[in-house]
């Protein structure tokens, strides 16, 4: 391409398009406007560099009105120390990027949306046997 017959950059402009900020191609600011926003390393807050905290990703393994349901009619429950290690777990499972796990944790069989910290369904090692597994791309055994 031949720069020279560009002309200048007025010419790459589309019909009828306005200028924003000053920039006449209406991409965003212009380079003098990003220029006049840069602040010197002194003047930079520290804590507008740190990772926002995620509210959601503080919070434990929640339980899908289905799981409840078959706690209920199975008579599965779990304790505080069962939860704790079902939330590290599900951490364990989201750190290798599983989005769908098999937990297999006290005579029970979870699976858990890990990208959604919540068990979908639970069932007791009667309802296990001879069950098959499907859409699930990792188990965890405890």
């Amino acid at each position: 391409m031949d720069i020279k017959k560009l002309g200048n950059l007025d010419s790459l402009q589309q019909p009828g398009a306005k200028p924003v900020n000053g920039n006449k191609l209406g991409g965003g600011p212009s380079f003098e406007d990003v220029l006049n926003g840069v602040q010197s390393p002194q003047s930079t807050n520290l804590t507008n560099l740190q990772p926002k905290i995620n509210p959601a990703n503080l919070e434990g393994v929640k339980f899908s009105n289905h799981a409840v349901e078959r706690m209920m009619s199975r008579g599965i429950k779990f304790g505080a120390e069962d939860m704790q290690r079902l939330n590290d777990a599900v951490g364990r499972a989201a750190a290798k990027g599983s989005k769908d796990s098999l937990i297999l944790m006290n005579d029970s069989a979870l699976i858990v949306s890990v990208k959604n910290k919540t068990v979908v369904t639970v069932m007791d090692k009667t309802a296990l046997k001879e069950n098959v597994f499907t859409n699930i791309d990792s188990t965890i055994v405890m």
